[in-house]
């Protein structure tokens, strides 16, 4: 009989800490202590030394004199790390431009690539906990387990590369007509549907660095939660987008991704720098 082998425990203590970190579990002005992790994890230092070196390796944690932080985005560095998300995501449909099939002249991408294991049907590694999809989101996991490529898909194109993207169409569109609370799920959704489309284009490096990207602002995202009219206004340009991609029509993808990327940044950016403003008159003021 085949075993399976274990995770190792410095692994175990790497995916929680990225997990809380996500979730905001940490709380960014406290020193990430070795002692208090381990005690924390049920672990000794030595994992917990392991997997705060790999997180800071990851660009997720700051060094200190006195130790490790969670790793806090200046609002320039915010600005840059959205700069650098909008090359990442226009590289993979201006790929998809030169390459003669579009989707159909790539490399197929495995549809158990794609992780489904969250509330929302994404990988759980942004957020604190799981939660059983089936139950929860009965008709969004049905839509994003069972939807076929649509019949008039070009026969030229791969359906493992459209079948992804079709499944993304499927569930935000379940998304728009049943809203859901702003939370860490709805972020891990959004940042999977950018995922899987820049993985569909057939560069997987592309996808791991837009991977590190969001990981580097999504403690900011936690906190700031989308109004319920941005969620909504989320969901109508990433059915757009993916429907684009299924017809074909890279232009007017590519023209919606970036306005819908550079209203995120603009968004992002105004409120991070309210909430400084507004810091500094809090300190100008008592009560």
């Amino acid at each position: 009989m085949v075993r399976r082998g274990r995770i190792p425990l410095s692994e175990r203590v790497y995916r929680a800490l990225q997990r809380d970190l996500a979730a905001g579990v940490l709380v960014p002005t406290e020193r990430l202590g070795e002692e208090r992790l381990a005690e924390t994890y049920g672990v000794s230092r030595t994992p917990v030394r392991e997997a705060l070196a790999r997180l800071f390796a990851d660009g997720l944690l700051e060094r200190h004199p006195d130790g490790f932080y969670p790793y806090r985005p200046r609002v320039d560095e915010l600005g840059d790390l959205y700069e650098l998300r909008i090359v990442l995501e226009a590289r993979g449909i201006q790929r998809l431009q030169t390459t003669p099939a579009g989707l159909g002249g790539l490399d197929p991408i495995p549809v158990e690539a794609y992780p489904q294991d969250s509330a929302y049907g994404y990988a759980s590694g942004s957020r604190a906990h799981d939660t059983d999809g089936a139950t929860e989101y009965p008709a969004y996991g049905a839509a994003r387990h069972t939807a076929s490529p649509s019949p008039t898909f070009a026969a030229a194109h791969r359906l493992q590369d459209a079948a992804a993207v079709r499944r993304e169409l499927e569930a935000w569109r379940y998304l728009r007509d049943n809203p859901p609370e702003p939370d860490a799920d709805l972020i891990a959704a959004d940042e999977q549907f950018h995922i899987t489309l820049l993985a569909a284009a057939g560069n997987s490096a592309l996808a791991d660095a837009l991977s590190t990207v969001h990981a580097r602002v999504r403690p900011v995202r936690a906190i700031d939660m989308p109004t319920a009219e941005r969620v909504a206004a989320m969901a109508e340009d990433h059915i757009a987008i993916a429907e684009y991609l299924l017809m074909g029509d890279l232009d007017a993808a590519l023209r919606t991704l970036l306005a819908h990327l550079t209203s995120s940044r603009a968004h992002v950016l105004t409120r991070a720098r309210r909430a400084l403003e507004m810091t500094k008159l809090a300190q100008a003021v008592r009560e």
